[in-house]
């Protein structure tokens, strides 16, 4: 017994000896494997932390590129009105519109007509006091009765020397010379007797007559004041007379409105000053040509006056009715762009921007009349900016749209 428990516990001590051993390989393996998990995570979170990244630049790349395309508001345009006529402003003149001068020099003695005074042609308007011409018409006469005495010499001088030379009592040469200076004498009556028709027509010029039925729209002489006439002198306006019992009145017809001109001949005027009254005018003539600055045609359109309601002066409407094959549209007044090149709107056309040509005709104020380069379907952008060219990207905004649309 005694010789086997040495035995035992040397088995004993081995097993001890070999326990530790087990132990520190059991906690190598969960290092390494902690190891590799953590390392296996680390790289999970920075894959994760990197795509993450790579998101949010492509975001933010792509948030850019579409911020830096402009956002539009558009507008279809409209129908024109449904009024099958045209407004036009237009001035109104006298029939016949004259400036009254002096053809004579002198001081007023009188006027008899002042600003609105309705004058009759032939009317005496005022007086002239002219004491030179006065002395011309006299010594005009006296000239004329000197050449008178003169002729009647003359003319018994070649009378009697005819006679002599009947009886050869002288001779042809001194015949002669008393003929010739009776045909001197007479071509010198003939210059004094139209001198003094001259000067007698100058002194008629000292009373100024009215040339035609109208009213005095202007005095510019008073009693005393000098009138000088003459080729070297500025002409001073003495009256000013309008006959206003029939009027002119003159308005500008757009370019586009010229062809209407050939199946009108008469049109309705109004005037705010009678808000209730219309007249009718009948087209006269036209200039026949188309004013390079405004783009319109000259046209005249003559109205009885009888009651003398229009003056000249005013200003008022013309209604120029148009045919059922004229037709227009509308857009903002915001939509346009004055280029140098031209008017121009800005159209959406496939995502960009083109800058149209157009042809307007009538400004309503906050809209305006598109006779050419538009159609109902085209999208106009409202309110373009400056800098805006052909071919930039756009993008509509549909909100707006929506509420222009509504």
């Amino acid at each position: 017994m005694e010789t086997l428990e040495p035995a035992k516990n040397v088995e004993t001590n081995a097993e001890s000896a070999s326990a530790p051993s087990v132990n520190r390989h059991g906690f190598g393996r969960v290092a390494v494997n902690s190891a590799l998990l953590i390392a296996v995570l680390a790289g999970l979170l920075t894959f994760q932390d990197s795509h993450a990244r790579s998101v949010a630049k492509a975001t933010l790349t792509q948030d850019t590129l579409k911020a830096a395309i402009p956002s539009v508001d558009v507008v279809h345009p409209s129908l024109g009105a449904a009024s099958s006529e045209v407004i036009l402003p237009a001035g109104v003149q006298g029939f016949i519109d004259s400036p009254v001068y002096a053809r004579t020099s002198g001081y007023l003695l009188h006027w008899n007509a002042d600003i609105g005074t309705h004058v009759k042609k032939g009317e005496l308007l005022a007086e002239i006091q002219t004491p030179e011409l006065d002395q011309q018409v006299q010594q005009a006469q006296s000239d004329l009765a000197t050449a008178q005495a003169n002729y009647q010499f003359a003319e018994i001088t070649a009378d009697r020397w005819q006679k002599l030379l009947q009886k050869n009592a002288v001779s042809k040469q001194e015949t002669d010379q008393a003929t010739s200076d009776l045909n001197a004498r007479r071509a010198a009556l003939s210059a004094q007797q139209a001198n003094v028709r001259r000067v007698r027509q100058l002194q008629s010029f000292e009373k100024i007559y009215a040339p035609f039925d109208g009213v005095i729209t202007a005095r510019n002489t008073d009693i005393g004041d000098l009138i000088q006439a003459g080729e070297n002198t500025t002409p001073q306006e003495l009256f000013h007379l309008s006959a206003i019992n029939r009027l002119r009145v003159f308005v500008p017809v757009p370019e586009v409105y010229q062809s209407v001109l050939k199946s009108v001949r008469t049109v309705s005027i109004s005037s705010d000053a009678y808000p209730r009254e219309h007249f009718t005018g009948t087209i006269a003539r036209s200039s026949d040509a188309i004013d390079p600055l405004s783009r319109t045609l000259k046209v005249e359109v003559d109205i009885a006056n009888p009651n003398a309601l229009l003056l000249p002066g005013a200003y008022v409407f013309v209604h120029l009715p148009l045919p059922a094959d004229v037709a227009s549209l509308t857009i903002p007044s915001n939509a346009l762009l004055f280029r140098q090149e031209g008017l121009r709107v800005g159209v959406v056309r496939d995502g960009r921007v083109q800058l149209v040509p157009i042809s307007i005709g009538h400004d309503y104020g906050d809209t305006v009349e598109v006779t050419a380069g538009l159609t109902r379907m085209d999208q106009v952008v409202l309110n373009p900016s400056d800098s805006l060219v052909s071919g930039t990207g756009v993008e509509i905004d549909t909100n707006a749209a929506a509420e222009a649309t509504e």
